[in-house]
Parts: C-alpha cells; sequence; structure tokens
C-alpha cells in the first residue's frame, strides 16, 4: 500500500499517483489537482444568479418606465424583457429545486 508522503501533500493539494493509462489520459505519473474547478464553478453560479438579477432589474425598470412615460417605450420591449425575466427566474427555481432534490436524496441513502 502507497502512503503520501509530505512533499506530495500541500494544504488540500494532493498529488495523485496515475497507474493506469487509462486514468487522466494517456502518461502515466503524477497529476497535481489544483482545485480551480471549484472556483470556476463559483464564478459561473455567481454570474448566473446575476444575469437572473439583472433581467429582473431590466424588466422592472422599462415595466415602470412604460407606467410613467408611454411614449418612451416600446411595448414589445417591455413584453420581451418580462418573459426573459419570468423565465430566468423560472429555471433558477428549477434548478434550486433538483439540486435540493438530488441532496436530500444523497443524504437519504443507506
Amino acid at each position: 500500500m502507497n502512503f503520501f508522503t509530505p512533499d506530495q501533500v500541500n494544504g488540500q493539494v494532493v498529488t495523485m499517483l496515475k497507474t493506469d493509462p487509462r486514468h487522466f489520459g494517456s502518461a502515466v505519473g503524477r497529476v497535481k489537482e489544483t482545485g480551480n474547478s471549484e472556483k470556476n464553478f463559483g464564478k459561473l453560479l455567481l454570474n448566473a444568479l446575476s444575469s437572473v438579477n439583472d433581467n429582473q432589474l431590466r424588466s422592472m425598470n422599462l415595466t415602470q418606465k412604460m407606467i410613467t412615460d408611454p411614449d418612451s417605450v416600446n411595448i414589445h420591449d417591455v413584453t420581451i424583457a418580462l418573459a426573459k425575466a419570468n423565465l430566468s427566474l423560472a429555471m433558477t427555481k428549477a434548478i434550486a429545486d433538483r439540486a435540493i432534490s438530488a441532496y436530500r436524496q444523497i443524504i437519504n441513502i443507506r
């Protein structure tokens, strides 16, 4: 059984030994996992939520502008903005519900 040496472990970063050519590509050797996927996923999630928020704010602003000055806004732009905001919020809610459902299923595995 192979144990890690102190130079293979750095905080949460562990140098993994590849023992089979099918693992992580074709070359056999050492691969260092950097953890960038967690940061990229976090950025992706924040960007998606920011986009949903921007759609909501844009539709709200166009609706208010339509109420206060109807001649300055095209009704089609307001309708499209409202549809985009509604769709993006519905998709976000569906994804959150699926994630919660998956978490509950993982917790209930015995």
